[in-house]
């Protein structure tokens, strides 16, 4: 790189976004992802010694995949190499190989080549960088929002390491926002930046574990507020409410609102009112809740206050937890919506509920009893000739699979504790039961 080169590398990077000049260089600067790459992490050892395999990092947006590629690079004293999934094609990758090549041959040193968003690659892309990962013309690092297992070709797979990155947190996304209003020579340091607390904490909130979108979001507040007569610029609320285009909603995470807005929820399910459970829903999501929090609840909620009367609400609740994790937040917020509305809608029962605090409260009370002889399994010959297993009735050897036996230790002979309800599939289940211990029902 010649002089010209060299300037022209510094204005391209006073001209870039706020969260490009603040691109950590070091590991020292890296916000999250201890795991990986704390300082007695294996990664971070292999790195620093030079001692890099070919690795995806598989993480949401804005948790440092990229700039972890950078430092990678930076420490490695390798030649770095990125492109992007969306853009390149296979004549770009061959292009690469050729210089990563020469390079090692000239100068022995390693190419990295860094691919984001590698998911969109497909099989004929992936396959043809392989034999080059293999014999070591190029180190890859792969960056995707997908799930590898799915978007990454075995054999490529089999030949890097996968890298679960965590979404950054409250404090590693302030931490990172506070660094950027300090630094005078990459950051805003030199602007003053007086920034609200409330002003922050709806940042930080908002910009949903994505530290890129929290420094955009600031850097455009910054830029659109105008320094009063001593230079500095106050950035309130209402100004990061508009540069992020979403309104801070009374709605405290932490707080007696974040207690009340769940319960609002779950009696609204109960109450079987879909609008008011997706109003309560809706409110959640857009302040920043946590969507697998909410899932949680949904699940709760379809085992204790529908349970057996539709068995297929507990199915629909981890549907919607299954898919919040898979695909992420907003587009999770449907699958959720779905939800709530399949459970609000669903005939009610708190029989389950009922019958383990039963069965519970009889286990607190002491009760311990052995288990029926007849009901233990003969493993070995002497268990076998003191009576265990003697006289069990196999249900599948009698008309319509079910025979009578006492399955309770006998001083609990005449408890029951489920008492099913008469809404939905509980109905059916119901009339099962009277067929089949018509004398407990008699007892109910």
């Amino acid at each position: 790189m010649d002089l010209f080169d060299h300037q022209f590398e510094k204005d391209k990077l006073k001209e870039a976004p706020l969260a490009a000049r603040m691109r950590p260089a070091g590991f020292e600067d890296f916000v999250g992802q201890e795991h990986l790459v704390g300082k007695s992490r294996v990664l971070r050892r292999a790195i620093e010694a030079g001692n890099l395999p070919s690795i995806i990092l598989w993480g949401p947006p804005g948790s440092g995949k990229t700039t972890l590629a950078y430092i990678i690079a930076s420490i490695t004293a390798s030649h770095f190499s990125p492109i992007s999934a969306v853009s390149a094609g296979v004549a770009d990758l061959r292009r690469i190989i050729d210089e990563a090549k020469e390079r090692r041959k000239l100068h022995q040193q390693r190419t990295i080549l860094f691919i984001d968003e590698i998911h969109r690659f497909n099989k004929a892309q992936q396959d043809a960088i392989l034999p080059y990962v293999e014999d070591g013309t190029i180190t890859l690092i792969g960056a995707t929002t997908e799930n590898p297992s799915f978007e990454v070709i075995s054999p490529l797979l089999s030949r890097a390491q996968v890298l679960t990155l965590r979404p950054l947190n409250k404090d590693e996304i302030g931490l990172i926002v506070s660094r950027a209003l300090r630094d005078s020579l990459r950051g805003l340091g030199t602007l003053k930046v007086e920034l609200a607390e409330e002003a922050l904490g709806h940042l930080v909130t908002m910009s949903n574990n994505d530290a890129r979108a929290a420094l955009n979001a600031i850097e455009i507040a910054t830029l659109t507020t105008p320094p009063d007569a001593e230079g500095k610029r106050h950035i309130s609320l209402a100004t990061i409410e508009d540069a992020i285009q979403h309104r801070a909603l009374p709605y405290d995470k932490g707080g007696d609102r974040h207690y009340d807005t769940i319960s609002a929820l779950h009696k609204s399910l109960r109450g079987s009112d879909p609008d008011a459970a997706l109003y309560w829903l809706a409110l959640m999501l857009e302040a920043g809740e946590d969507p697998l929090y909410i899932a949680r609840r949904l699940v709760r909620f379809a085992s204790e206050d529908v349970g057996m009367a539709d068995p297929q609400a507990l199915v629909v609740s981890m549907a919607a937890q299954q898919a919040v994790h898979f695909i992420g937040m907003p587009e999770g917020n449907l699958a959720l919506a779905e939800a709530t509305v399949y459970l609000a809608t669903a005939p009610k029962s708190n029989s389950i509920y009922q019958a383990y605090s039963k069965a519970r409260e009889e286990v607190a009370r002491g009760s311990s009893e052995s288990v029926p002889l007849h009901l233990r399994n003969p493993v070995t010959p002497l268990m076998k000739g003191i009576g265990y297993g003697k006289g069990y009735k196999y249900a599948h050897d009698y008309p319509g699979h079910f025979v009578r036996q006492q399955n309770l230790p006998a001083n609990l002979k005449n408890r029951y504790f489920y008492t099913p309800g008469e809404q939905g599939y509980e109905k059916e289940v119901s009339a099962r039961l009277k067929r089949w211990w018509p004398e407990k029902e008699d007892k109910k």
